[in-house]
């Protein structure tokens, strides 16, 4: 039943800044986490970042660490993700979800729900 809608995306410089914008449609579970990841043309999907509903607490992927920041507005039922530093490697479709608990937080079968994305383009 819950839906997520990305935005935020689009074409940038590299070195740039994008923020990207999760909305849910109704409140998950309080112990729920969202999630970020990410997927280029022919590649895999890749985990980006995570946080928790209640606390906050925050995982990054090894190659968006120190450049994104993964951040919610719990009264919004919004999750952000601040990308900075941008490189033509950032170049995918962005996606965001949401799942359960998990002792495998970076596995996209983690997550129960899943947006449609919104594609950052990073130009050299």
């Amino acid at each position: 039943q819950v839906q997520l809608v990305e935005s935020g995306g689009g074409l940038v410089q590299a070195g740039g800044s994008l923020r990207l914008s999760c909305a849910a449609s109704e409140r998950t579970d309080r112990t729920y986490g969202m999630g970020w990841f990410r997927q280029a043309p022919g590649k895999e999907r890749e985990f980006v970042a995570r946080i928790t509903w209640s606390g906050g607490t925050t995982r990054y992927g090894d190659s968006v660490k120190g450049r994104f920041t993964i951040s919610r507005d719990n009264a919004k039922i919004t999750v952000y993700l601040q990308l900075n530093s941008l490189k033509p490697d950032d170049t995918a479709v962005y996606y965001c979800a949401a799942g359960r608990p998990t002792v495998t937080p970076m596995a996209s079968e983690a997550y129960e729900y899943w947006g449609q994305g919104t594609q950052v383009t990073v130009s050299s």
